[in-house]
């Protein structure tokens, strides 16, 4: 594989177009604050003095904020702090100025009631913060689940030049004589806790070994998923998606990104070039063929939204029957992250994949994706595995419609149990995931293995923020017996380490009167993976009755920012961005004069 070539003057966007030509310094964004004769450029100058800086440092140079979603309580992005000097480090090496701006955290661990609230704030932020300030670029540092699609909702919407640097995944956990992945064998443990497989000292040293280093889970869950979609949408450089947080090739990757921005912003190459329908699909493709999180649904829709392009539940489902899953992963396989990197990364799974890629489009790093591949290879065909020898055959996503989804539904099939995967029996409704909680070992209930557990009330307004209730757990009861999956349905997401029979974001949601509403314990529900099919066994005349005795629920907030999002919130299918933020508009530029 080709390196980018940092120190390029001029670049080809393909094969048949003329080099572009590079700006001038009086070109630069930035130039309008610090460049003309005015009062207010002579304050800026001023006040960049107070700052102590000296004017050869910054006058004429592209100015790149790095916008930084590093703290104290994010775990995934602890080491942020560190790689933000790296970066900086490329910046001045490549005659740019860098300047860093701390942004919201969204840790998928501790904020409640889930980060998913709050990716439309921080996509909000990154894009007013390029589009108000002197900035001719940017570099985006995230990773944890939802900071990766809210940093690329919110460049792509600004569309200045940009490169996204990856948290990185941590390293893997150990217990004992195992090998243990963030997420998924936590749900497998916390199950094998309460049906009495191990005890309190063997939780407690589970604690101590799940997570050993800074970085996002390393198993491909949401974080590892959304950030190789990154990369294979073209925005990172080569290979940056799974390189380990600790390890010193995320410092240098940080500093090479650093490197590349400052000449896309000589090159005027912004998002919107690269943020193709090419690419989305290309992302779909990868996220598909990786066995990757349901949750990247829901992101690259909103992602491709904010790009100008139209990517629906339909596309998914027609690109996951082109593309076998071939990366042997967990939660759906056996390996990690780490063997992933070294098996060859993100660059040697796509050479497996070029027969359905768009090879001719642009990255931030090539002039093709073509070139940006050229040379990959697979060092470990156990962990990515070759076309005649898939995990399995088609993509690890499956769409579902039917009358309890008529606007979709999505089931990650390779992570359940196949006896599943067609399936139909008697409901047990919970109406919110509290009493879900405080009942679900009830015999009352008189839940078995052939029920269909099925949560509502925990989409994008019921939840609120659509949070990750979707593996509902399996009573006390079934597990001791060594029941370890069914059958669960519900409105919300999953975690994307999670595991098992869960049909997720049923759209429209149960809160705003979608068919979950109407669901009574007993009604027969089928699943039928195959036939793509969702559907309440009951008639449309009993589901008329019980619609018209249906009343919507009051609204979650009367302030705040969470009025905002109840206000403008659209649904799961439509990927859950902010109706005035989603939609086609102009923007004018700030008079810095």
């Amino acid at each position: 594989m080709s390196a980018p070539r940092v120190g390029m003057s001029a670049r080809p966007i393909d094969g048949g177009t003329p080099p572009r030509p590079r700006k001038r310094p009086e070109e630069l964004r930035s130039h309008q604050w610090y460049g003309t004769e005015g009062l207010r450029s002579f304050s800026h100058r001023a006040r960049t003095r107070q700052l102590g800086y000296l004017p050869e440092e910054h006058l004429g140079k592209p100015v790149i904020a790095i916008l930084n979603t590093w703290s104290d309580i994010n775990p995934c992005h602890v080491h942020l702090r560190d790689r933000a000097q790296a970066v900086k480090r490329g910046v001045w090496q490549a005659g740019g100025f860098p300047l860093e701006f701390p942004v919201s955290t969204l840790s998928e661990t501790f904020q409640k009631p889930t980060p998913m609230l709050y990716r439309n704030l921080l996509a909000m932020e990154t894009e007013e913060l390029c589009r108000s300030y002197p900035v001719d670029g940017a570099v985006l540092l995230g990773g944890c689940d939802k900071s990766t699609p809210a940093l690329l909702m919110g460049a792509a919407s600004a569309d200045l030049p940009a490169v996204f640097v990856p948290a990185g995944p941590m390293l893997p956990g150990h217990w004992r004589n195992e090998v243990l992945g963030s997420g998924t064998d936590m749900w497998k443990y916390w199950d094998d806790k309460r049906a009495g497989l191990i005890g309190d000292c063997e939780l407690s040293e589970l604690e101590r070994g799940l997570a050993r280093s800074p970085g996002h889970c390393m198993t491909m869950g949401t974080a590892s998923t959304l950030t190789a979609a990154a990369e294979a949408l073209g925005v990172t450089v080569p290979g940056a998606s799974s390189i380990p947080a600790v390890d010193s090739g995320h410092d240098r990757m940080a500093a090479a990104s650093g490197l590349r921005v400052v000449e896309l912003v000589w090159q005027d190459l912004r998002p919107s070039e690269i943020l193709t329908r090419e690419a989305y699909e290309d992302a779909v493709a990868t996220v598909l063929a990786l066995g990757g999180s349901t949750n990247a649904v829901i992101h690259l829709i909103a992602m491709a939204g904010r790009s100008g392009v139209r990517l629906t539940l339909d596309d998914f489902d027609r690109i996951a029957r082109t593309v076998p899953v071939l990366a042997d992963l967990r939660p759906g396989g056996r390996y990690l992250m780490e063997d992933f990197h070294f098996a060859g990364g993100l660059p040697g799974f796509l050479s497996r994949l070029t027969d359905v890629l768009h090879l001719d489009r642009p990255t931030v790093a090539h002039p093709t994706l073509r070139e940006q591949l050229d040379g990959a290879l697979v060092h470990n065909p156990e962990v990515i595995r070759p076309r005649d020898h898939p995990l399995a055959g088609e993509g690890g996503v499956a769409v579902l419609r039917g009358n309890l989804c008529p606007d979709g539904a999505v089931i990650k099939h390779i992570a359940a149990e196949p006896r599943l995967l067609k399936h139909t029996g008697p409901a047990v409704v919970f109406d919110d995931y509290r009493t879900m909680q405080a009942t679900i070992n009830d015999p009352a209930l008189g839940i078995t293995e052939d029920s269909v557990l099925v949560l509502r009330n925990a989409g994008p307004l019921g939840g609120p923020g659509m949070p990750e209730y979707g593996m509902l757990p399996i009573p006390d009861h079934l597990l001791k017996r060594g029941v370890r999956d069914m059958v669960r349905i519900s409105d919300a997401r999953m975690s994307g380490t999670s595991y098992g029979a869960c049909v997720l974001h049923i759209a429209p949601e149960s809160y705003v009167g979608g068919p979950l509403a109407l669901v009574r314990d007993g009604d027969q529900i089928t699943l039928d993976v195959a036939a793509r099919v969702l559907r309440l066994e009951v008639d449309d005349a009993e589901l008329a009755r019980r619609r018209a005795r249906w009343t919507a629920p009051p609204p979650r907030y009367e302030r705040g920012y969470g009025a905002l999002y109840q206000e403008q919130m659209t649904q799961a299918d439509t990927g859950c961005d902010f109706r005035f933020l989603a939609r086609p508009g102009a923007v004018p530029e700030p008079y810095a004069g």
